[in-house]
């Protein structure tokens, strides 16, 4: 069983919550979200807020705080081979309750169809709420190109 070392970004003025799947070795190593060099988060929503790209995981942190975005993923453990999303089993959830009771979440995204289908099954029915799926930042889906996402990401996180 591999757990979730990294803990949820967010205040108490925190609008928009992010959801991934679960940690990347990479992410796990460097002990913060989004931490493979090749997944695009970090480049796709510093351009949807107008910012340069955060470098440093204390300035990624500010940088969340300060557009009022709340991080975190849906998976506190599982078991999972690498970062193979396809190879998960034996999830337990995160409590999202942690978040939703301290900061007024307008909207809640989940970054792919593996982090929405963990949502949908674990989740939703406990803190009764939809999410909205974005199309993955991972460099596996390389259907979507960086223009696209900006694209799509933009019309859903800019609301704040």
């Amino acid at each position: 069983m591999t757990e979730h070392n990294i803990e949820p970004v967010f205040d108490r003025e925190s609008k928009i919550l992010i959801l991934g799947s679960f940690p990347s070795v990479r992410s796990r190593e460097t002990g913060f979200f989004y931490g493979h060099p090749q997944n695009r988060f970090w480049r796709v929503v510093s351009t949807v807020c107008g910012e340069a790209v955060p470098e440093t995981i204390p300035a990624k942190r500010d940088f969340l705080l300060r557009n009022y975005i709340a991080l975190w993923d849906v998976i506190a453990s599982c078991d999972i081979v690498g970062s193979s999303d396809s190879s998960i089993k034996n999830v337990v959830p995160n409590d999202l309750s942690t978040i939703l009771d301290e900061a007024d979440i307008t909207d809640i995204y989940v970054n792919g169809r593996t982090a929405e289908k963990l949502y949908n099954r674990y989740t939703k029915h406990v803190c009764k709420r939809e999410c909205i799926c974005l199309p993955s930042t991972s460099p596996a889906n390389a259907a979507w190109s960086f223009d696209r996402l900006i694209e799509t990401w933009k019309c859903s996180i800019c609301t704040v």
